[in-house]
């Protein structure tokens, strides 16, 4: 997946354009530009291969942060092997989880096929 896969967010009729205060809270979670840089971050850290690894990000159009660690070994699906995650996302006073997951593709890459809010069960 590239850098610029999903990388704009998405505007309601009323929202303005131009610079955001970091210390406004977002309240309706994570853009769509969020997300792609939760996913870079998540594909990265997967990469590396270690259980004890988090891997901060940061979008800085909307002040919008977090980190993704993985939360359990890696696992085979359909022939190829997959992991799931968690990201935090924090902007202004939201803060939440998304779960995630990914496999591994043929060319050795992780696709992220998954984030999505986490629920807790």
């Amino acid at each position: 997946m590239s850098r610029t896969d999903s990388a704009f967010a998405k505007m309601e009729g009323s929202e303005v354009t131009g610079s955001v205060d970091p210390a406004h809270s977002g309240g309706d979670g994570p853009t769509e530009a969020d997300l792609a840089f939760a996913r870079n971050a998540a594909s990265d850290v997967l990469t590396r291969g270690g259980k004890d690894f988090s891997q901060p990000w940061e979008n800085p159009k909307t002040g919008a942060r977090g980190s993704v660690t993985p939360i359990a070994a890696a696992y085979p699906s359909e022939g190829r092997t997959c992991r799931d995650f968690l990201a935090s996302y924090v902007n202004g006073r939201s803060e939440s989880w998304l779960q995630g997951g990914a496999c591994r593709s043929d060319h050795g890459q992780w696709e992220i096929h998954t984030l999505k809010p986490w629920k807790k069960g």
